[in-house]
């Protein structure tokens, strides 16, 4: 029997026990012990392994943990190192992505959750014959449950603010051994905060809970966080001095987020799946982080399960869909005219030169517009690398994979629409042109939108998506009409027309298209109406009752565009 494929599983314990394939990732941990930082911060996209890997060092470090998990893997070939780590430290382990709410007071009492639950792990503390009473009494504080709500707890904010630093104080005491501390997706309150409106508040908690758990922590051994971006130090960081960043850009542990080209090629001959690796490389790889290429391993491994169940299963857009994308639409409703070419850049293949800011807060994303290209490199929607020999803030950025692209070119197309329909007046003129019979008008307008608009136009896209973006843009436009009958690909005679319209008045309108890749834009006009009379596709109007029929060939290239109607 096979392995399973550990979609959505991040816990190391359950994957290693519930025979899982896993990719052996645990050299980072001799890394990590080399290359000393008593606090280690590592930013990474979403979806790239940061959970599995805290987990992964959880079960390695903390006492009591199940040496026989890492039975096989290339750390245990590190027998000094084991003998003198493995399962030798007391680890706090907490994740901070379930602080959120829509108030700030709902907020902290998530955090005081995570705090609570994660003292919760150390009951035999209450028992402790190395502390105190005194001290039991500071432990009881983090887990007493308040008298209202069930299962929520009564501790104070300010308690809740040192909770990390008490528990690793009683740990030490407890085991006589300084503690380890991860904590997980540590900037996603701050990003709620800015959402929800009480980020001052936020930035304030927050910055009080890493303060006393990292700066002035006298039982902490080292620290690991991870998230999307890293946030300056003037917001939450101040005055600590003694953390290592690792951000996407950074050489050091680049190959262990992210699956490597080895890594894919390993786990698709275990599947038998080698013969697609060209499809999961133009898909899914194309991530550049330090000197590694990067394939995004949520995508490989869904991918990868698709494929055992249906062998012509298409490549999807997994990462793309497990967010909301919100980022890309605010930079597409703010852009001016060179963001937009900026984007067509990026879109046809290109690269794009930016200074980017590799520490910011959330606020500062909202204060120039410069910054959203920051937090989009740092966020995974393009990859980069410094310019050689240039500042080392100047980057040149590109978007990594099909996937991506697939995703700039759908949220384009919805940003497309938006803006055109907001003028009702411009849009209904240029339908009623139609049905008119009205090529010029057509042409005129249609151009006036494709210089409005952001196009495809190089050969590093496939021609049928360059004639799919024009078609959905076309399609958008004319769906505006809600009492017109629009029908896209639909079977019209012998073949499928690209896009047949039937307004109430009768009117059968039948609109092929075609992208002119070498610029002869007349020619391709006459290739779509020879086309829709050779496959007949104005038979299947004239079967739902269209007393007039016009046809239209219409072509395209880049911001050009020509209208013929037969």
């Amino acid at each position: 029997m096979r392995k399973k494929l550990p979609i959505g599983i991040d816990g190391f314990e359950k994957i290693r026990t519930n025979d899982f394939y896993y990719v052996d990732k645990t050299m980072f941990i001799k890394e990590l012990l080399q290359n000393w930082g008593e606090v280690n911060l590592f930013t990474r996209p979403r979806r790239f392994g940061k959970t599995l890997n805290m987990s992964m060092l959880k079960n390695f470090f903390e006492i009591g943990g199940d040496p026989a998990l890492f039975d096989g893997l290339k750390i245990v070939q590190e027998q000094e190192l084991c003998e003198k780590y493995m399962g030798k430290f007391p680890v706090i382990s907490i994740s901070l992505k379930s602080v959120d709410g829509m108030k700030y007071e709902s907020a902290a009492e998530a955090l005081k959750t995570v705090i609570g639950d994660a003292a919760m792990d150390f009951r035999f503390l209450k028992e402790s014959k190395a502390l105190s009473e005194e001290e039991k009494e500071s432990y009881a504080r983090l887990i007493k449950i308040g008298s209202g709500e069930e299962g929520k707890y009564a501790m104070t904010e300010e308690v809740a603010a040192s909770g990390l630093k008490t528990l690793s104080q009683l740990l030490e005491k407890h085991y006589g051994q300084k503690v380890i501390l991860l904590i997980d997706e540590y900037d996603v309150p701050l990003d709620k905060a800015f959402q929800g409106g009480y980020y001052d508040e936020m930035v304030s908690l927050v910055r009080n809970l890493l303060g006393n758990a990292l700066k002035t922590n006298g039982s902490l051994y080292f620290a690991v966080l991870t998230g999307c971006l890293r946030i300056s130090k003037e917001s939450i960081f101040t005055g600590l001095n003694n953390m290592k960043v690792h951000t996407v850009s950074d050489v050091r542990y680049d190959e262990f987020f992210g699956f490597t080209n080895t890594d894919v090629d390993e786990m698709l001959a275990f599947y038998n799946l080698s013969s697609y690796k060209d499809v999961m490389r133009e898909w899914y790889d194309g991530y550049r982080f330090g000197n590694t290429d990067v394939y995004c391993p949520w995508d490989v491994i869904n991918y990868c399960d698709e494929l055992l169940a249906d062998p012509s299963a298409p490549p999807k857009n997994y990462w793309a869909n497990t967010s909301g994308n919100e980022l890309i639409l605010r930079m597409l409703k703010q852009a001016d005219q060179t963001t937009k070419d900026e984007v067509e850049e990026l879109l046809n293949g290109g690269q794009i030169t930016k200074r980017i800011k590799q520490e910011l807060t959330y606020r500062d994303i909202d204060d120039s517009f410069e910054n959203i290209w920051s937090v989009v490199y740092a966020t995974g929607y393009l990859t980069g690398m410094h310019m050689e020999q240039a500042d080392a803030d100047i980057f040149r950025l590109w978007i990594p994979n099909g996937e991506i692209r697939k995703l700039f070119y759908e949220l384009t197309e919805d940003w497309f629409r938006e803006v055109t329909r907001s003028d009702s007046a411009r849009i209904n003129r240029f339908c009623a042109a139609f049905p008119k019979g009205d090529a010029a008008t057509i042409q005129d307008m249609l151009h006036d939108y494709l210089w409005d608009s952001i196009s495809v136009r190089d050969t590093a896209v496939r021609r049928n998506m360059k004639e799919n973006f024009y078609h959905g843009m076309l399609l958008g436009l004319l769906r505006s009409q809600d009492s017109w009958l629009v029908r896209s690909n639909a079977e019209m005679g012998e073949g499928y027309s690209d896009i047949s319209i039937l307004t109430p008045d009768r009117v059968g309108i039948i609109i092929e298209l075609k992208y002119a890749e070498d610029g002869h834009l007349k020619a391709a006009c006459s290739e779509a109406l020879k086309q829709i009379e050779e496959k007949k596709y104005a038979e299947g109007l004239k079967r739902r009752g269209a007393k007039k029929l016009i046809k239209y060939g219409i072509a395209f290239c880049g911001k050009d565009c020509m209208v013929v109607m037969a």
